[in-house]
C-alpha cells in the first residue's frame, strides 16, 4: 500500500516538476525555431575552400569600417533640434547624473551644423560632408545598444558579440561558414589604421575557440605582412625551387599519415604563407593606381601631421578596395588607435577638447571612407559586397562638468550599413530628443550580428561551433535579425 503523498511531498514535487516542464519548453522552442547547429564541412587540407551559405546571400563578402574611440552619434549622423534648443540647460531628469568619467554638465549642441543630403534629405553633419553626399546609399540605424561603458570591452562586443577576450571575432565566424574566393590570400584581413591597433587589439579580429586557421591577418599599406619578404641572399629562383622541394616533401610526408587533419591544415597554412610572399606585396603595392583615383581617396594629402594621416589612412581604404576587389570574404579597416598618455588624434574619445580633436578625425576619416564606398560603386563591387560602418558605443549630450567633452554612452548610437542586401537612403529606429537614449526600435549589437550574418545567407542561430561543452555562436542566447534594414 502506497502511503498518501502530504502537503510538503506535493510542494516539492510540484516546484521539480515546473523545472522540468520549463526545461522542456525552452528545448522544445530551440527545436521549433529550427536552430539545430551547423557546423561547416572543413576540408583541413584547404580550410578556407569556398563554402555554401545556409540560404540565398545577398552579399558575399563583407567590409567593415571600425572607428575606435567611440564616435559621436549626435555630431556626426544623429540630427536633434531639441538638443540645439536646449544647449546649455540641464537636461530633464538627469541632475547629478554620473556616467563613466564623472558628473555631467548641462546639454551642449553639436558645434557642426547639419544639412539635409542628397533626396533622402537625411539631416547628416558639416563634419563629414563627403560620407553626408552619399547619405542615398546608407541605411541607418540609430537606435544600437551595448553592454559597456569601457573601450577595451565595447570594441570586444562590437568585434565578437562578448566583453569578454577570447571569442571569435565576426569575420572568423564568417570565414569558417564561407571560406573565400581567393586561395592566394587571407580570407579574413585586418587593415589596422596606421597609428596603431585598437585597444582591444588582435581581440576584434581573433579566432578564439575557432580553429586558426580563421583569424584575421593584419596589416596595412604603410606595413605589409611581417618577415614575408625573401632574404636577399636568395635570389626568386632558389626561392621558388626551395618551395617546390618543400611542397614535395610535405606531400611524401602527408602520405606516411593519412586522415592526420592536424598536419594537414599546417601544411595547408605553410603553402599559402609561401603565396602570400607573391600575393600580399602585390595587393599592397599602389604604385599602379592612377592619380584621379589616389586624389579621390585624399592619398595625396601632404604638408602637416594631420594630412599626412589623411594619405595614410586613404592608402588603406584603397588597399581595402583592392582585397575586395580579389575576392577576401572579411575586410576590417580601422580608424583611430590606442595610444596611452593624451587625446590628440590617436581615436574618437573626445573627453576633454571634443571639438578640435574631431576637426581632426573627421579630416582623416571622411573623404577617404567617402571615397571607398563610391569607389566600390562605381566598379560595381557594392553589388555584392555589404559594407558596415561602426564604433563600440556613442556619446553624451551634455559635456562633462568641468570639460569641453562628452562622456561614454552605450545607451544609444549610430551605425550604418550600404552595399548589397540593404535599403538605400534609410534609418531604422531613434534615440531621444537629446540623443541621449535609444527608444524606437531598440537594438541590440547581437541584432546588428544577426542582421550582417543574415545578408551572407547565415542563419546566427544555427552557425555553431561545439566547444566547453556548449553551442557557441557569434550571437550568444540572442539576436534577431532586423528584417525592416534588408531588402
Amino acid at each position: 500500500m502506497h502511503p498518501f503523498l502530504n502537503r510538503r511531498g506535493f510542494l516539492g514535487h510540484t516546484a521539480t516538476g515546473l523545472g522540468g516542464i520549463a526545461l522542456a519548453h525552452l528545448l522544445g522552442q530551440d527545436r521549433a525555431s529550427g536552430a539545430s547547429p551547423i557546423r561547416p564541412n572543413i576540408q583541413p587540407s584547404n580550410p578556407n575552400a569556398p563554402r555554401a551559405p545556409h540560404f540565398q546571400a545577398r552579399a558575399k563578402r563583407v567590409l567593415m569600417i571600425f572607428c575606435s574611440g567611440a564616435v559621436s552619434q549626435i555630431d556626426t549622423f544623429d540630427y536633434k533640434p531639441e538638443l540645439i534648443k536646449r544647449h546649455g540647460q540641464p537636461m530633464p531628469g538627469a541632475e547629478g547624473l554620473v556616467t563613466f568619467q564623472g558628473q555631467q554638465g548641462n546639454l551642449t549642441k553639436s558645434p557642426w551644423e547639419f544639412r539635409p543630403r542628397g533626396q533622402s534629405g537625411k539631416m547628416i553633419s558639416d563634419l563629414v560632408p563627403h560620407l553626408g553626399a552619399l547619405a542615398d546609399e546608407m541605411c541607418f540605424i540609430h537606435s544600437l545598444t551595448g553592454k559597456t561603458n569601457t573601450h577595451g570591452p565595447g570594441e570586444n562586443f562590437m568585434g565578437t558579440g562578448f566583453t569578454l577576450d577570447g571569442f571569435p571575432s565576426m569575420g572568423a565566424w564568417a570565414t569558417y561558414a564561407l571560406g573565400s574566393e581567393n586561395d592566394e590570400l587571407p580570407a579574413y584581413v585586418a587593415v589596422p589604421d596606421p597609428r596603431g591597433a585598437p585597444q582591444s587589439a588582435g581581440n576584434f579580429w581573433g579566432p578564439g575557440f575557432l580553429p586558426a586557421a580563421f583569424q584575421g591577418t593584419d596589416f596595412n599599406a604603410t606595413q605589409p605582412l611581417r618577415n614575408l619578404s625573401r632574404p636577399s641572399a636568395f635570389s626568386p629562383a632558389t626561392d621558388r625551387a626551395t618551395r617546390e622541394f618543400l611542397a614535395s616533401l610535405n606531400r611524401h610526408h602527408l602520405e606516411r599519415f593519412p586522415g592526420d587533419s592536424e598536419l594537414a591544415a599546417r601544411i595547408s597554412s605553410y603553402e599559402l604563407a609561401a603565396r602570400m610572399q607573391l600575393s600580399v606585396p602585390e595587393v599592397a603595392d599602389l604604385s599602379s593606381e592612377p592619380a584621379h583615383i589616389l586624389k579621390m581617396y585624399g592619398a595625396d594629402a601632404a604638408g602637416n601631421p594631420v594630412q599626412d594621416l589623411k594619405a595614410a589612412y586613404a592608402r588603406n581604404c584603397i588597399l581595402a578596395r583592392r582585397l575586395v576587389e580579389k575576392g577576401v570574404r572579411f575586410v576590417q579597416v580601422f580608424n583611430g588607435a590606442y595610444q596611452t598618455g593624451g587625446e590628440g588624434v590617436s581615436n574618437w574619445d573626445g573627453h576633454k577638447a571634443l571639438e578640435p580633436q574631431y576637426v581632426k578625425h573627421g579630416e582623416v576619416m571622411d573623404q577617404p571612407t567617402a571615397a571607398l564606398l563610391a569607389d566600390l560603386k562605381q566598379r560595381g563591387l557594392l553589388a555584392d559586397t555589404l559594407v558596415v560602418w561602426c564604433t563600440e558605443f556613442g556619446r553624451m549630450p551634455t559635456f562633462q562638468k568641468g570639460a569641453s567633452g562628452r562622456d561614454h554612452n552605450p545607451s544609444g548610437f549610430t551605425a550604418w550599413l550600404a552595399g548589397a542586401g540593404v535599403k538605400k537612403g534609410f534609418s531604422y529606429g531613434a534615440t531621444d530628443e537629446f540623443g541621449y537614449k535609444a527608444v524606437e526600435n531598440v537594438a541590440t549589437v547581437y541584432d546588428f550580428h544577426a542582421t550582417i550574418l543574415d545578408v551572407l545567407g547565415l542563419n546566427h542561430e544555427q552557425l555553431s561551433f561545439y566547444h566547453n561543452g556548449i553551442e557557441r555562436r557569434l550571437t550568444d542566447v540572442h539576436g534577431k535579425v532586423i528584417r525592416e534594414m534588408l531588402v
